[in-house]
């Protein structure tokens, strides 16, 4: 299996990248390339490169393009996920690589009314991004918002903006139903762990999202918008 790096857009000139440090120590230290061997490199905007390493060294590793292509790995439609953001660090980090392999393209965390935390680390959080990147073979890196307020992201356009809410006294549709057609962009939104106030939910609402189910069974809030992420994977990713 060809071991898959990463380099941003500004890492490559003309038909060759340089790959950054920490990329590079990988590639040398511990992978033991040496020149001749070919890698693929993704750079997060959708380019996916194979490359002829031709200068190996502990300084530096660069490599000569041999092939380009577009949206290695990525879905057919576009969907932000928005979760609030949660009182164990570790579980909203898992969310962020799951995230990534089903094929999510925008992360939101959100600041609800029953939020208990309202920062992470956003470094971290772009090294876990990365490294599940390059681990399910896509090629755009999603975009990581900073923390924003609930009401904020109400305004946010999309062709299907949703509201998961396990209340059982509002009518709520399943959200595969809502997946039978082809959906170009969609917005979705997760509570924390006391999920969504009534309030919340009749502002989004009044704000144009449907409030949808993911089942019978109450869902912890990293696993239910991992559940949203994966019914568009399934009932999408292969129209």
């Amino acid at each position: 299996m060809i071991t898959t790096f990463y380099a941003p857009p500004e890492a490559f000139r003309d038909e060759w990248v340089r790959l950054p440090e920490d990329e590079a120590h990988h590639a040398v230290r511990v992978l033991r390339h040496r020149p001749g061997d070919e890698v693929i490199v993704v750079d997060g905007a959708g380019g996916w490169y194979r490359l002829c390493l031709e200068q190996v060294d502990r300084h530096s590793v660069r490599g000569r393009v041999l092939e380009t292509r577009r949206d290695v790995g990525e879905p057919p439609y576009h969907l932000t996920v928005g979760l609030a953001l949660l009182k164990q660090t570790a579980r909203f980090e898992t969310f962020l690589e799951k995230a990534v392999e089903l094929g999510v393209a925008a992360i939101v965390p959100l600041l609800t009314a029953r939020t208990e935390r309202t920062h992470f680390r956003p470094e971290r959080a772009r090294r876990l991004l990365i490294a599940a990147m390059k681990q399910c073979g896509r090629s755009r890196l999603p975009l990581l918002h900073a923390p924003r307020p609930f009401a904020e992201v109400l305004h946010d356009p999309a062709a299907l903006r949703l509201l998961c809410h396990e209340q059982l006294d509002r009518p709520r549709r399943p959200l595969h139903e809502l997946l039978r057609q082809p959906i170009g962009d969609a917005l979705v939104l997760v509570g924390p762990e006391g999920g969504f106030t009534t309030d919340e939910v009749l502002q989004a609402e009044a704000a144009g999202f449907q409030t949808v189910s993911l089942g019978a069974r109450r869902l912890r809030a990293e696993t239910a918008a991992l559940v949203a992420a994966s019914a568009f994977l399934i009932c999408q990713d292969h129209r």
